[in-house]
């Protein structure tokens, strides 16, 4: 079993920046062994994809709609997976959710991620 637990949400003005962070942990779990994502929903929306990195972090890939504003990364060796958000705007208000794939999946398909936290509010004024 994986938990994962999302921090760093909050409200913060168009413009802002906030950073995401979620922590995985699991009694035989090895966080470098599973693709990472974030998924985000709005309310009366469907959850969509944000961002998602490799195994290793070598390799990324962010949605059309917060390119160049958004970076996923992640460390290894603290078992936590970041998301950086620049340029905040407030269609970017959402629920935040972290995901953990052990098919080692970085990418939008939501079914191939196994396990999900329990999310983040991110909330941007206008």
């Amino acid at each position: 079993q994986v938990q994962l637990v999302e921090s760093g949400g909050g409200l913060v003005q168009t413009g802002g920046s906030l950073r995401l962070s979620c922590a995985a942990s699991g009694r035989t779990f090895t966080f470098s062994s599973v693709g990472m994502g974030w998924f985000r929903q709005a309310p009366g929306k469907e959850r969509a994809f944000v961002a998602g990195v490799s195994r290793s972090g070598g390799s990324t890939i962010v949605a059309g709609s917060v390119k160049g504003r958004f970076t996923i990364s992640r460390d290894n060796a603290k078992n936590t997976v970041y998301l950086q958000m620049n340029s905040l705007k407030p269609e970017d208000t959402a629920v935040y959710y972290c995901a953990a794939s052990d098919v080692g999946s970085y990418y939008s398909t939501q079914a191939e991620y196994g396990y999900w936290g329990q999310g983040t509010q991110v909330t941007v004024s206008s």
